[in-house]
């Protein structure tokens, strides 16, 4: 007996490839987000992935949109919650730390940057500074909210792709790096 398979709508396929590159990108780096691997992770052709995305550029820009969204609303309601005080700033780092490490963000831009797709990182730039436009207007715009983000984004980012190896040269705990950003972080909200 065959099962048959759902005709998944335009909207339902194409968050299933973004679903499937974000496990790919997770599980074996940003060189294996291709539009061949997707499709057989999702059972779609490549032609498929074609009609909804246009090319591999157009994938990991999707993606990188994708991804923004999720993270920056994760960390506007982490640091509204912390300008409340209700949560500690520490979740404010520790999402973002995460976002460009465990969840990848750091290795896709690094890739986007190596492979000549800069403009894919767009989505990214435009979701950061939407949160801080938020942030500020939700009436923290006497805080240095720009250069408390460009100084907390720069440095998930390099912890991202050297924090590891750097700290076990400079023979430092491997979390050093996030509990620089929240120093700094909570000296320029004192």
């Amino acid at each position: 007996m065959s099962i048959a398979r759902r005709r998944l709508t335009p909207e339902e396929s194409r968050d299933s490839a973004l679903q499937a590159a974000r496990d790919l990108l997770i599980e074996a780096g940003p060189q294996a987000v291709t539009l061949k691997a997707v499709g057989t992770r999702i059972g779609r052709t490549h032609a498929n992935l074609l009609h909804h995305f246009g090319s591999a550029s157009g994938l990991q820009k999707a993606l990188a949109a994708s991804m923004a969204e999720t993270i920056t609303a994760k960390i506007g309601a982490a640091a509204i919650r912390a300008r409340q005080g209700l949560q500690e700033p520490r979740e404010v780092v520790d999402l973002t730390f995460e976002a460009f490490d465990t969840e990848g963000a750091g290795a896709l831009a690094s890739w986007m940057i190596l492979s000549g797709n800069e403009d894919a990182l767009d989505p990214i730039l435009e979701a950061i500074h939407r949160l801080v436009d938020d942030l500020a207007d939700a009436g923290h715009a006497d805080k240095p909210i720009h250069e408390d983000t460009l100084q907390l984004v720069l440095m998930a980012l390099g912890d991202a792709l050297m924090g590891g190896s750097m700290t076990r040269a400079l023979g430092l705990p491997r979390d050093t790096a996030r509990k620089l950003a929240l120093s700094a972080l909570i000296r320029s909200q004192g």
